[in-house]
Order: structure tokens, then sequence, then C-alpha cells
């Protein structure tokens, strides 16, 4: 490679905010005397593309992305990385125009796969199993001075009966808590203002260490220059009394809670292979409310699973309305190759899913304008964003509502007090600032 003209490289993410943090990790492993990196909207030599395989629907999206990026530039050097590269290598090697497929711990070297940039005549595969000894590969996000999300956890030790992540990224595994604050350090020493902790199943977190989720927040607290810590997803099962007491008591951890439920209906989740019975979801979302009332909590809900009956989703549907949730992630039941649900008996037809999904986003978007209402005239904490929209800069609180406010560059990338004013016509929360 000629190192007097730099290659024009573009990232392309798919799927969960650990892709995005292992997406800017694998950016920086380009030197950038050789690449000159931009947005994945502009022409390119070589585009990367990290793809998600979590559900049907998304191994379709990654298929249409590539096939986009191919189309719009015929000449230059594809390489597809991630989980559905892991899982389904042959099927994206199959598709003309993709030079380079790497499996989950390959990504991370693929500078070292590229020897130059012209086209191959046939596509070239790396994708290695997995094992439990399978390394952690450190990962955080960086170029947003707002927020940046680090990886503090990888992979899942769960075997959920609708799951490929196991297949995908292997066994549960986590750094040390040092090395993390360390991590966070370098991150502070950016300018950026709040940490996204990221994870397959971040509640799990010290298992290969010794150490506990709980004990990492208590570490990471201290790191200078931080001010705020979004969590993200925690199983229900490993959402402890001190965790919860700890976000309660430092101002730094937000009140927003991620708690997938999957069902509400236990026999369900017992088909599922879930950890945890509906009654232990009621119990932790009852207790977060009393102790942070403005907190907002979300949850992730299957339908369609198979064997659940007309009864089984009436179950869900009455055990959620009585929940004090904030929004709700609703998802179609997605038979994956592998898995154990793919011989199960009582397939729901997609129509019947549908409708069932539309039952739900229509409870969801009832309890989101509940939420709305309980915080409007409430005073909170913004970071506001960098971003001019429509002559507007946005952010969110810490309990996780979309705010607008009319554009003042000094606002960008800075925490504010505001008051709640109420839901403007674009969806989001209008406020007026307090200092």
């Amino acid at each position: 490679m000629n190192n007097l003209t730099r290659k024009k490289i573009a990232f392309h993410t798919l799927g969960c905010k650990l892709n995005f943090a292992e997406t800017s990790t694998i950016s920086r492993s380009f030197p950038e005397e050789k690449f000159e990196k931009v947005s994945s909207g502009q022409k390119a030599d070589i585009y990367v593309i990290n793809t998600c395989s979590v559900t049907d629907a998304a191994d379709k999206k990654c298929r249409q992305t590539i096939r986009k990026f191919i189309n719009r530039s015929p000449g230059a050097f594809i390489a597809v990385v991630g989980c559905y590269a892991q899982l389904r290598p042959q099927e994206i090697s199959a598709i003309q125009g993709v030079d380079l497929v790497l499996g989950i711990n390959e990504r991370f070297n693929i500078a070292d796969f590229i020897d130059n940039l012209e086209k191959k005549k046939s596509c070239e595969v790396h994708s290695c199993n997995l094992s439990g000894s399978d390394r952690f590969i450190q990962s955080y996000s960086a170029g947003d001075r707002t927020r940046s999300f680090l990886k503090v956890q990888d992979g899942c030790d769960y075997g959920c009966a609708y799951c490929t992540i196991p297949l995908a990224r292997g066994g549960s595994r986590n750094p040390e808590i040092k090395t993390l604050v360390t991590e966070a350090s370098v991150i502070a020493e950016r300018g950026v203002k709040e940490i996204v902790l990221t994870g397959v199943n971040i509640g799990d977190f010290g298992k290969t260490t010794g150490e506990t989720f709980t004990e990492l927040i208590n570490e990471l607290v201290n790191v200078r220059g931080i001010e705020r810590y979004r969590i993200s997803s925690v199983e229900p099962n490993l959402l402890r009394d001190d965790l919860i007491e700890i976000i309660a008591l430092n101002n730094k951890i937000l009140p927003h809670f991620h708690i997938p439920l999957q069902s509400g209906c236990n026999k369900i989740l017992g088909l599922m292979r879930r950890r945890y019975k509906r009654e232990l979801f009621a119990e932790r979302v009852n207790l977060i409310k009393r102790m942070l009332p403005l907190s907002g909590i979300g949850a992730d809900v299957i339908v369609g699973f198979p064997g659940e009956t007309e009864d089984n989703f009436m179950e869900t549907l009455s055990f959620l309305e009585k929940m004090p949730l904030s929004y709700l992630h609703v998802f179609p039941f997605s038979e994956r190759p592998a898995t154990a649900a793919v011989n199960l008996p009582g397939k729901v037809g997609y129509n019947e899913k549908e409708m069932r999904c539309k039952k739900l986003i229509s409870l969801s978007e009832s309890k989101h304008r509940e939420f709305l209402d309980l915080n409007t005239g409430k005073v909170a904490e913004v970071l506001f964003e960098k971003i001019k929209s429509n002559g507007m800069i946005s952010g969110f609180t810490g309990n996780y509502l979309r705010v607008e406010h009319p554009w003042q560059s000094r606002l960008a990338g800075q925490i504010k007090k505001v008051r709640l004013k109420g839901v403007s016509e674009s969806g989001k929360m209008s406020v007026e600032l307090i200092d």
C-alpha cells in the first residue's frame, strides 16, 4: 500500500451498543498514516460492516446492508465481521462482491488480514470455532465527546432456548475491575462526560475474576471526569438489592433500568429456559420504584414463542398492564438455527404474532405517555448532544427521556439542569433551562 496516498475507510455498525464499542476499537487498529476514516455514507476504498444476528430480521438487514454498499461502490473492498459473520460465514461469502469475512475474534485483527485492497476472485473467510476460554478483547467507543460505550463483559452461559448469542460470542468472561477503571480514565481524558456500560450479560460480571458488578460500579464512580454512568440491560435474577441500592444512593449512576422480561407467563418462561419467574421481575421493578419513584424502567418482550397460546399471551398483557414500566421493546419470536426452540411444538403463525406485537406496542406507547406525564414539571439534569437539528438541540435525562431545547452552542456536550415542560410536536420533552 502506498503510504503517500491514504485510503478511505468507512465503518458501518448493525445491532447493539456493544457492537458500536467494538467497531470503534476495530477502527483504531487502522493506522492514520495509511487510512483516512470517513462516514459510511461517503465513498470509500474499503467498507467494514460489523453485523448482528439476534433475529432472522437482523440477518436479513445485514444482507441488505452488504448489498447496498456493494452496489454503491462496486470497486470497494468489502469486509464483513461480527456475529452474523461468526454464525453464517458461508452465507455471507456467497454474496458476490464480498472480499473478506471475519468472525468474532478475528475481526479485531482485521488490519493484519488486508494485504492489499484489490477485489478478490473469491471471498476469504476466517471464522474460528469459539471455546470456553476465548479471550476478552477490550473495547470502547471514541469520537463522540458526549458519551462513550465501554465493554465490561462478553459472552453468555445462560443457554436460553431461543438465543444464538452463546454460539456467536462464547461463554461469559470479563477483565479485572482495575483494567476497566484504567479504560474509564482514558475515556475521561477525551472529555467524555457519560459512559454507557455494555456487554452481553453485564450482571454476570466478575464470573472470571471473582469480582462483582456492584464492586465494579463502586470503583468506576471514583474516576475523575466522568459525571454519569448508564447501565445497559441486566437480567432480573442478577439485579440484586446491593446494585439497586448503590444506584439509588449515587447520583453518578443514572436511574434508568432495562430489564429483559421476555414473557409475563411462567409457563412460557420455563419453555424459554429463563432463570426466573415473573414474580421475581415484579418484585425487582416494585423495589426500584419504591427507592427511585421517577426511575425509567424498560423491558424486552418476545411474543409468539412456540407453545404460547392466546391465553398465555393475555396473561403477559395483563401482567405488563400492572407493571410501572416506562416503555417496552417488543419482538416477534424469530426461529434461530441450532437453538432448542427449533424443535418445540405449538408454532405461532406470522399474522398472530403481528397482532400480538401491535397490542404490546400500543401498551408501550400508553406506558410511555404516562411516564412523560409523571415527569412533566419536574427538575432534571440533561446531557445535551452536539448535533443541531431543525434549530434544536436534544439530549437525555438520567431516566432516559429525550428532551429538546432551541439551539445554543454553549449547551453542546454539557450537563444542564432543566425543568420538563411537556411533550413537544416532535414527541420529545420541551424544557426550560434553570442554570
